[in-house]
């Protein structure tokens, strides 16, 4: 037979054509015989078949063509399947889901920032020479040639995103900060470049000993102070997506599959509805499904928040992102990749995320009105000088116009909120209370209303031991519990140990999954567990009500056929959590509990806390949907946590605040982080919103108040009376004396009382 007439077969995996041959590479799979290209090929068809055999692989080549999508965090409804610019604002959008990749804009505004701080500092030293009388006469000749020269890369490069932003400004009409920073930054740097290169076209009132003065160091340093700002929401904004990222982590990247012929690790995207997959111990669940072979605890503090672990039987559900603890098993997957608890966890938290976009600050607010009066200043003064001023008209009138234009430029306004921001959260730092961003400090001066986790935030978040029947019982409970990873093991072992008992050991241990555990301890055959154990060795369980009405989880001890009697554990209230929310509760704060924990055992804790509001057995899209319904309400909302389940309502919330000790996810989620985990750090944290909102609006009226003066002398109105002009110098003056203001009630903050 002729070699062109040689039978040929696809290869699945790469989908080359392959000549069947005798030494071709092949693997039989239920029956089937396969032909590849090579060995890699064949190597990857036997780890995953099935991967192959469904055409995913097609399907996951189209996907990855496809890419992400992109959205404005300030227009959060402005979505691109490319990167690019906010056709609103100008803002380089980003990841609707965040990515591993770093912020492009905040690599781009951080150089920007360098170049124009490099810039700025020898053009204020350049400007504060004549200011302090010092004589430097050799500088005079080309002083403002070298100001043009050092300014010029941080107006016509740096700081060019902030003119296309202030140009969509105009565009859209909507007058803000970006308007005002444009303005004026072009103003002061055209009116120095026409004072350096055409001096003599000024009026004589405009000159000095050193000629017509400049505005190269405002204008630089405007830019610069912005850029500071920039640079640090840019930074807290890409904290926010840290949170996502964590949750993703959760999820394993690989799952094992049990097939007909053996059991492969597999990638997870690769895993399809109907696919049995073991989890073995210590394991993440890979996705929903439910238990068809074997039994073991898993830790769903993932979901409720609580730290006891949940017994999983055959035909019970189970869950993504879960931690498999003891036994293994064999689940059904039933929901995978987007339908997911886990997927939707994410998804909440990402929506949470781009639902709110981030305050416009009160300058911009402020702005919103001062900008289009600003303009219509300088547009009168230009006509008012135009036909009532001297001779010549003309450049009087352009003089006044650009003179009102400079000495609005936000020197001052683009310190009033970024200097008490950080000077603010140095302070909360130092108190244990770590803020994200200067609207968290915002939104959190105005809340009232809290919504607060139990365990982990209003309790210790783990188990310990609160009753024994007597030191002997909690001695074999202890000896027998020494073998089991049990939470609850943990608790009754350290009980042991403060009472200083001694633990002897257990041999034949055996866990029982969904009862208990048993083993021999000295000749005795112990058992330890919950009533159904009992009722399993026929024994009659002793009353126990009281410790089950006040929360706690009973176990009871068996030994050589009897009931020994019992152990209690519980999660124990936080110390000073009381009197905290007494506290809180003084501010005018509503208090809401909000739990993934039975009824029962809620409201023995709420009853203790004084919590009259109590939401109990919630899982995470509950606690979301309940910080929904009170934004609805028109209630601000603070929701504290600290467990993975609290990440969607902590993104939901107006503040999300996070105890420090508890998961990443609800740290990255929040916006606020108490360090030492205490609910004190929540009333520290609301004091210093409220003073650093005090602070902010006071140095908008020191940065808006100079300028009130400063505009209609810069206009003329006092020219008529006087004939006084206001020259560049006393501008400057103005300006400085502005910031020097803003600074120092800024700093105030440092000393404020928490």
């Amino acid at each position: 037979m002729d070699a062109t007439d040689q039978p040929t077969a696809i290869d699945p995996v790469c989908g080359m054509t392959v000549k069947i041959t005798d030494t071709s590479r092949k693997h039989d799979h239920q029956g089937v015989t396969y032909h590849f290209c090579g060995e890699k090929c064949r190597t990857r068809f036997q780890a995953d078949p099935y991967f192959y055999l469904s055409g995913n692989a097609k399907k996951r080549g189209k996907l990855a063509a496809q890419g992400v999508l992109y959205t404005c965090p300030m227009h959060p409804e402005v979505i691109s399947d490319k990167p690019g610019s906010c056709p609103k604002c100008g803002m380089a959008l980003e990841p609707v889901v965040p990515s591993d990749a770093p912020s492009a804009e905040l690599a781009d505004f951080t150089r920007r920032l360098v170049i124009s701080a490099a810039c700025s500092l020898p053009l204020i030293i350049l400007a504060m020479v004549p200011m302090l009388g010092l004589q430097m006469n050799w500088l005079m000749p080309f002083g403002n040639y070298l100001q043009f020269a050092l300014a010029s890369p941080v107006v016509l490069w740096a700081a060019l995103p902030f003119f296309r932003r202030g140009l969509e400004s105009v565009t859209n009409r909507s007058a803000n900060m970006w308007t005002l920073i444009s303005l004026g930054v072009a103003a002061a740097y055209l009116y120095s470049v026409a004072a350096t290169f055409l001096p003599f076209l000024f009026p004589p009132a405009y000159r000095g000993a050193m000629g017509v003065a400049t505005y190269f160091e405002a204008a630089a340093v405007i830019v610069a102070l912005v850029f500071v700002g920039q640079v640090l929401e840019l930074r807290a904004r890409e904290r926010t997506g840290d949170a996502i990222k964590a949750l993703m982590s959760l999820a394993p990247k690989t799952a094992r599959r049990v097939q007909p012929d053996g059991e492969f690790d597999v990638p997870l995207e690769n895993i399809w509805t109907g696919d049995l997959l073991r989890v073995r111990p210590g394991d993440a669940v890979p996705v929903d499904g439910v238990v068809t072979e074997g039994s073991s605890s898993v830790d769903e503090s993932l979901l409720t928040g609580e730290p006891m672990p949940v017994e999983k039987l055959p035909g019970l559900a189970v869950t993504g992102g879960t931690i498999n603890l003891s036994g293994s098993f064999v689940m059904r997957a039933e929901r995978v990749g987007a339908a997911t608890v886990l997927a939707q966890i994410v998804a909440m938290v990402s929506a949470a995320r781009r639902s709110r976009a981030p305050i416009q600050g009160l300058a911009d607010r402020v702005a919103a009105i001062f900008v289009p009066t600003v303009v219509a200043v300088a547009v009168l003064a230009f006509f008012g000088w135009l036909v009532f001023g001297p001779n010549p008209g003309f450049l009087y009138a352009v003089a006044a116009a650009v003179s009102v234009l400079i000495i609005a430029c936000p020197c001052a306004l683009g310190l009033a909120t970024p200097i008490s921001i950080t000077t603010a959260t140095g302070r909360g730092a130092l108190a244990g209370v770590l803020v994200k961003g200067g609207e968290v400090l915002e939104r959190m001066a105005r809340v009232n209303t809290l919504v607060i986790d139990k365990t982990g935030t209003l309790t210790m978040g783990k188990p310990v031991l609160t009753d024994a029947t007597s030191d002997a019982v909690l001695a074999l409970a202890a000896a027998v519990e020494a073998g089991s990873a049990h939470p609850l093991a943990a608790a009754i072992m350290a009980g042991a140990k403060a009472r200083g008992l001694t633990v002897s050991p257990c041999t034949d241990f055996a866990s029982v999954s969904g009862k208990g555990v048993q083993g021999v301890v000295d000749g005795r055959r112990v058992a330890l567990g919950n009533a159904a154990m009992l009722q399993n060795l026929g024994l009659a369980a002793p009353d126990a009500g009281a410790l089950l009405a006040a929360g706690k989880t009973v176990m009871f001890v068996v030994a050589d056929g009897q009931v020994a009697g019992l152990v209690a554990v519980a999660d124990p209230v936080k110390p000073g959590a009381a009197e905290a929310l007494r506290a809180l509760r003084a501010e005018g704060l509503r208090i809401i509990m909000a739990t993934g924990d039975a009824e029962a055992t809620a409201r023995v804790v709420a009853a203790t806390l004084g919590i009259d509001e109590v939401q109990a057995g919630m899982l995470p899209e509950g606690k979301k949907a309940l910080i929904d319904r009170l934004h609805a309400e028109g209630c601000r909302v603070a929701m504290a946590g600290d467990g993975v389940n609290d990440a969607p309502a902590l993104a939901a919330a107006d503040v999300g605040i996070a105890m420090g000790p508890g998961a990443d996810v609800a740290v990255e989620s929040a916006g606020m982080t108490l360090l030492a985990g205490d609910l004190s750090g929540i009333l520290r944290g609301r004091r210093l919103a409220r003073a650093t909102l005090r602070n902010i609006k006071q140095n908008l009226f020191f940065a808006f108040a100079y300028n009130a003066i400063g505009i209609p002398v810069a206009a003329g109105v006092l020219y008529p009376f006087t004939g006084l002009l206001l020259s560049p110098m006393i501008a400057a003056a103005a300006m400085s004396l502005s910031s020097v203001s803003v600074i120092t009630n800024a700093l105030r903050l440092r000393r404020v009382v928490l």
